[in-house]
């Protein structure tokens, strides 16, 4: 690609840029961040770059060397994508080594834009696409090793991997790893490409959780991306070669703007519907008093040392609301201690309350769907109350009334143990479902407008609140058991009930729900591949109207791919490349809880 040179005239050039009609927004190219370089303090990058987005169809946006956290964050919250370029070396400080003799110059201050420039891109799950120094740089943020130099630190005898030949032609091969990679895909399957290269750092060890795609003939690593994050990162120059018309260097700029603008589509829908998570335990991670205005402070599963929902999450990840729960483990059945655990229920909720005194122009409490409407639309998030065990309200049936007077919208029925309520799919049984008096809860709960909570219910339990509840109801956190086949999973037959009696089934994102086996030593966890797949399930089972999302963050949920708040994002553009339609996803987000919750709460007597 060349740049078109114009004549010294505005008039025509204005002309030029009048004439030209945008796009319409879904169509609109997407904004691709590029890191710049940085010599004799000039903030600069090789027309290639730019070039070869513009030839891929993104639209390049250059992000000068700055370390201003203030000013990087309202730039990478505007893009698409981001491009890491290359540069010089990286300070061995970052990897706890002292320099070596071969080391080139290292510019701290590059290092310290683009760490942070890397993890406020990760930070609200862009896109990242990594070249030489940018590969390195992934490499080592996300926890992997480098060699200093090749020839001192690798071997002797490896490749000469800092040519001296034009840019645009290809010195060596690399050999594309025969696994399932997106490499692989861009290059349809190639065993070797023809590469240019231009370093002499380079990466050592792969970060946890990232796969090598592609090795040099000396065994020098070349390639490496996550399976489940849209991230990848090559070690040579594909600009050089994309700008001279190699289309395989192209497709990986191609492939890279396509993830963008799929990302671009996703923040779109987000924007424009309401996005919910049924069920988060965010109260559970903290003791006292707590402010959800702040990223840290959950005490939650050492060595973790934030909740994984709080604002500044929901914010980078655009999720609107988040139903958060008193979650109460069960304990004993005395009186004594059913009043204590009553009164820590009402503690928490009011400490969930207490956050829209805190930040009254960020979050409301939502108690019914108008409410959620309404703080989509007044741009603040949205906190709905949930109770998770019945055991909160121990025998007597008038708390019930309490709880809905603080803004509780469910309760979910047991957790894992029986109750004075029902029988849990966790122990021996005891009373064959609901107790007697668990029935009269089922009817008090329709009454005033609850929903009712099946997730961690008996089979048995289960289907007595089908029979016995006038409404439908919500597993609220729950997966499927033809999938992974766990007691605390919805069989096909209960699935299809729920449905039967319009309740909805909300996919759980704790990786035991997901994958089997996945919690013993030596089993790989769970990845939000896997939670797709249930999703899919149940829309292949029942239809989309009877699914969701409940992701238990705080309460042990987490998948590879989909950690915490921020992340959900993903989970849309996930669905979209499944082939979901716009209407389809609003409906998984939030329109199918709103719909069950609008008829429980419509049927208040």
């Amino acid at each position: 690609m060349e740049n078109t040179v114009h004549p010294p005239d505005l008039k025509t050039l204005r002309k030029e840029a009048d004439d030209y009609v945008p796009a319409q927004e879904p169509d609109q190219p997407p904004r691709i961040g590029i890191s710049a370089n940085r010599k004799d303090g000039v903030s600069c990058i090789a027309d290639p770059y730019y070039q070869s987005v513009v030839l891929a169809g993104g639209a390049p946006v250059l992000i000068p060397v700055i370390t201003d956290v203030k000013a990087l964050e309202a730039i990478v919250n505007t893009l698409d994508g981001l491009i890491f370029s290359g540069g010089g070396d990286i300070d061995p400080y970052y990897l706890h080594e002292e320099p070596v003799p071969a080391l080139d110059g290292v510019d701290s201050y590059r290092d310290a834009y683009d760490f942070l420039l890397l993890h406020m891109a990760f930070n609200h799950q862009l896109p990242i696409m990594g070249i030489c120094r940018g590969h390195q740089m992934i490499n080592v943020a996300f926890g992997g090793t480098l060699y200093q130099d090749i020839h001192t630190r690798f071997s002797a005898d490896a490749l000469q991997h800092s040519q001296s030949e034009p840019r645009d032609c290809a010195t060596h091969a690399v050999e594309i790893a025969d696994i399932p990679s997106k490499l692989r895909t861009v290059m349809q399957g190639k065993n070797t490409l023809p590469v240019n290269s231009l370093h002499h750092q380079a990466v050592k060890e792969v970060a946890p959780g990232f796969i090598a795609t592609a090795i040099a003939t000396d065994g020098l690593n070349e390639a490496l991306e996550h399976p489940e994050y849209p991230i990848f990162s090559v070690q040579w120059h594909p600009e050089q070669m994309a700008v001279k018309g190699n289309e395989d260097m192209l497709d990986l700029f191609r492939y890279h703007i396509k993830e963008a603008a799929l990302f671009a589509r996703a923040k779109r829908l987000h924007r424009h519907t309401l996005t919910l998570d049924l069920h988060t335990d965010a109260p559970m991670v903290y003791t006292g008093a707590f402010d959800l205005g702040k990223r840290s402070g959950g005490t939650f599963n050492p060595p973790y040392t934030e909740g994984k929902v709080n604002l500044p999450l929901m914010e980078q990840g655009l999720l609107d609301a988040a139903f958060m729960v008193a979650y109460i483990p069960q304990g004993e059945r005395t009186d004594a201690a059913c009043r204590q655990v009553f009164d820590y229920t009402l503690d928490r909720l009011s400490q969930l309350t207490r956050q829209e005194t805190l930040h009254p122009s960020r979050v409301g409490i939502a108690r019914t769907p108008d409410d959620l409407r309404r703080l989509k639309q007044e741009g603040k998030k949205a906190i709905a109350l949930g109770v998770e065990n019945g055991y909160a309200i121990g025998k007597d049936i008038s708390r019930l009334e309490t709880l809905k007077q603080r803004g509780v919208s469910y309760l979910t029925l047991c957790h894992n143990g029986n109750n004075d309520l029902c029988d849990s799919a966790a122990g021996t049984p005891e009373w064959n479902g609901l107790s007697p008096f668990g029935k009269e809860v089922v009817h008090e709960m329709n009454r005033l407008g609850l929903m009712i909570d099946v997730s961690h219910a008996a089979e048995t339990t289960v289907y007595d609140v089908l029979n016995e509840s006038r409404m439908p109801v919500i597993a609220s956190h729950s997966s499927v058991r033809a999938l992974c086949n766990h007691p605390r999973n919805l069989t096909d037959d209960q699935i299809k009930a729920i449905a039967a009696k319009g309740g909805a089934v909300h996919i759980c994102l704790f990786t035991g729900f997901i994958r089997e086996n996945s919690g013993e030593t030596g089993c790989p966890e769970g990845t939000l591949t896997d939670a797709i797949r249930h999703i899919n399930h149940v829309v292949n089972l029942v239809g989309v109207d009877y699914v969701g999302i409940g992701s238990d963050f705080d309460g042990g949920g987490e998948l590879i791919g989909c950690r915490a708040a921020n992340e959900l994002i993903h989970v849309t553009v996930r669905l979209l490349k499944e082939g979901y339609t716009y209407e389809e996803i609003q409906k998984i987000w939030s329109g199918n809880l709103l719909r069950v919750m609008q008829t429980v709460q419509a049927a208040i007597r």
